[in-house]
């Protein structure tokens, strides 16, 4: 056992060791297999002169020298593999009036063998340049808690960067501590040092003007995400225009209510929540069931009545896993290596209509992606009044842009074909070339939708307004599979956001509690009738990144202008009016945004290492494999009664999974053809199972409740509003 006020530097760097051992070792995972060396290297990279504390320099240096900070508020470190034998004498704990951390403790310098030399002492800040002991400190000190119960408090310093510098305190031998990131800075008085890369940060408020104009913007940066869905579920439910506006109207109301309440009583980060991707391809199953597609009367009723029935169910499994604390025992198996995968499998698993959609009109189609891509990629550092309009706002800008081109086309009469009407069923038209110039027409006119013409001024959505939910267990259990991808996405997403915005990472607690509230949320969309759950959308991380708008109420602000257009029934019809190429086209953008949100949850691990790169690839490659086989086994002719891009969910009809029980057979022939099912459990198995240290597999760095709790400003940007939180310390499993 160390002495008190001892401790070890660093990561040991290589040292000399046996051919055998040498051969057993990764050579991409530089954090397994090393023996204790020589400290200080013979060699290392000299930390740039020019660095000024920049998160991003430091970030960098540390990478490429391997170099690891874990720094303790003892003076005591440590790193999750064999370290070098350098002691610290450090000074006794100072007393309660004066607390501030000695800048400069010394250390014992060890010879070149290794060895300590009594009576040599030397800063932590080395003579030498090349040899750093520890990154330098921001210019504000962190002022240390006092000692409660005679137990020292825990703490730890991060550099914000695209890969947090890690914390952890001292353990004996190989065994891998808890880690626990700390805020990066804190005063006396609890003063939230600002984010140099934030303009506004969690709690706070803009004044008027820019609050109504961030609240505006970040929605606008995701309405994709946000009103794309009902334009390809609800005519694939055989929908009319008219019940696409209604949809479009609940689901407008249903993501300004479920913000409200995720902002407030849920993980309290500034995240929209709304019609998630990952419920569509699930949504999409049970749409192409045989027993709907031979619904002849009402058909689109009877279909959203089914998928209400079956989030509901899916979502109170979600509320119950949340409320009872399992999400806690959860975290500790899902990591970044399980969540990229998973997450950039369910943007990868509409690959069969995207641009097959968009075929049906390359007039139109092709120049949308084109346009969007432009603005997002080549205009994305252009700035007009200090903002960089064309990167925010690539998707609506791109929309109207192209959208008034093809009402130009329109217009013009570029497809009015003579003798010809759009309105005919292709079983009544007689000419061939009609039949060619119909199909043309129904894809690129602007205005083949009604809605705008028939849509009331103000429409009230309400619960049960599609008639009361069936239950069926058979679409309940796969909605269940769903919500269970949903919160691994949610997860990543709270990781990635709490980074940019908050003064640390949340409480396994509080991802609990936001997990529960998120099946309450999905509970209200099941009783509205969005066809879909109601979740974080995973495109919020990289609105904050790219507006450097962090704070609750803009987002709250946002919240309560969609429940106000909600009502608005022109507004829903405008956008039902959109062609169905233009959406596809803009859904093919927003699924490659979600599969790269996905993978980038791989800067937390060692991307080079071995381990890593193939469980995530098997994981990838599995998830688009499966599914084919699935597609193609049994399959004949007469199955294929739907749109090619929709052969992939009608699986459940001809599946190898043949128990004799038909509602068995659907639920496991449908779960096993979903992408991010397959992903999901490649990733999850292989990788709770694959031998790695924590540092390589980049496990998820949750804030520990004890300390989180003795923090105010932690208190402050994660604890129930209106001092509701009293009433709950009982409840500490979904809480700090």
């Amino acid at each position: 056992m160390q002495p008190a006020g001892t401790g070890r530097i660093g990561s040991s760097p290589p040292s000399r060791v046996s051919q055998s051992q040498s051969q057993e070792r990764d050579p991409e995972s530089p954090s397994l297999g090393r023996r204790p060396g020589p400290w200080p290297p013979r060699r290392m990279e000299p930390l740039p002169q020019d660095h000024s504390h920049n998160p991003r320099i430091l970030g960098s240096w540390a990478r490429r020298t391997g170099y690891k900070s874990n720094i303790s508020e003892s003076g005591s470190t440590t790193s999750d593999t064999e370290m070098s034998n350098v002691d610290i004498s450090l000074p006794k704990p100072p007393g309660n009036a004066d607390r501030v951390r000695s800048r400069h403790p010394e250390v014992l310098v060890p010879d070149a063998n290794g060895q300590r030399e009594a009576g040599k002492t030397s800063n932590v800040g080395p003579p030498n340049p090349a040899i750093p002991a520890a990154l330098p400190r921001p210019a504000a000190l962190p002022v240390l808690p006092p000692e409660r119960n005679g137990v020292e408090p825990e703490a730890s310093i991060g550099v914000q960067s695209s890969r947090p510098i890690k914390a952890e305190p001292a353990t004996r031998g190989n065994r891998d501590p808890e880690v626990d990131m700390m805020s990066q800075s804190q005063d006396a008085d609890d003063v939230l040092a600002k984010q140099s890369h934030m303009k506004y940060e969690i709690r706070e408020t803009p004044g008027l003007v820019p609050l109504i104009f961030y609240g505006i913007q970040h929605y606008l940066s995701i309405a994709g995400s946000i009103v794309l869905i009902p334009l390809l579920i609800v005519p694939a439910m055989g929908g009319s225009g008219d019940d696409t506006a209604r949809v479009i109207s609940t689901v407008l109301l249903v993501s300004g209510l479920t913000t409200l309440l995720h902002t407030s009583f849920g993980s309290r980060l500034p995240l929209i929540q709304g019609a998630s991707f990952v419920y569509l391809a699930p949504t999409l199953a049970i749409i192409n069931a045989k027993e709907f597609q031979s619904i002849n009367d009402n058909r689109f009723k009877h279909t959203m009545r089914e998928l209400q029935g079956a989030i509901i169910t899916a979502s109170a499994f979600q509320v119950l896993m949340g409320y009872s604390g399992m999400v806690s025992i959860f975290l500790r198996l899902i990591n970044p290596v399980v969540v990229a995968p998973t997450v950039a499998a369910v943007g990868l698993a509409f690959y069969t209509y995207g641009f097959p959609v968009v075929g049906t009109c390359v007039e139109i189609g092709i120049p949308q992606i084109i346009i969007v891509i432009l603005f997002a990629l080549f205009l994305r550092k252009i700035s007009v009044f200090g903002h960089r309009i064309f990167q925010v706002f690539a998707v609506p800008l791109g929309l109207g842009i192209v959208w008034a081109y093809a009402f130009l086309l329109t217009a013009a009469g570029a497809y009015n074909y003579s003798g010809c009407n759009m309105n005919v069923p292709a079983s009544n038209i007689v000419r061939e070339a009609c039949r060619r110039h119909v199909y043309t027409m129904q894809h690129c006119r602007t205005d083949t939708s009604n809605a705008l013409k028939t849509a009331a001024w103000f429409r009230f959505p309400y619960p049960f307004q599609w008639g009361i939910p069936t239950f069926h267990w058979k679409s309940a259990g796969v909605m269940i599979a769903a919500s269970v991808i949903a919160s691994v996405d949610s997860i990543g997403s709270y990781h990635a956001t709490s980074l940019l915005v908050a003064s640390r990472a949340p409480t396994p607690g509080v991802v609990s509690r936001a997990i529960g509230l998120e099946g309450l949320t999905s509970v209200l969309a099941g009783l509205w009738g969005i066809g879909t759950g109601a979740t974080t959308l995973t495109e919020n991380v990289h609105t904050i990144a790219v507006t450097k708008m962090g704070s609750r109420r803009a987002v709250e602000f946002g919240a309560c202008i969609l429940i106000i257009m909600s009502i608005v029934g022109k507004i829903s019809a405008f956008i039902a009016s959109i062609p169905q190429v233009i959406a596809a086209a803009l859904l093919c953008v927003m699924w490659t945004m979600l599969t790269a949100l996905g993978l980038s949850n791989l800067r937390y691990s060692e991307t080079g290492s071995s381990r890593n790169v193939i469980i995530v690839g098997l994981s990838l490659f599995l998830s688009l494999s499966i599914p084919v086989y699935f597609e193609h086994y049994g399959a004949t002719a007469a199955d294929a009664t739907v749109p090619s891009y929709f052969q992939p969910y009608t699986v459940a009809a001809h599946g190898p999974v043949r128990t004799g029980i038909e509602g068995l057979d659907f639920f496991l022939n449908t779960v096993l053809s979903l992408h991010m099912v397959i992903a999901f459990l490649v990733a999850f198995i292989l990788d709770n199972t694959v031998p790695g240290s924590r540092q390589e597999r980049g496990t998820y760095i949750w804030s520990k409740a004890v300390t989180a709790r003795n923090e105010p400003a932690v208190v402050k940007d994660y604890s129930l509003p209106y001092s509701l939180s009293r009433f709950f310390v009982w409840a500490r499993w979904v809480g700090l």
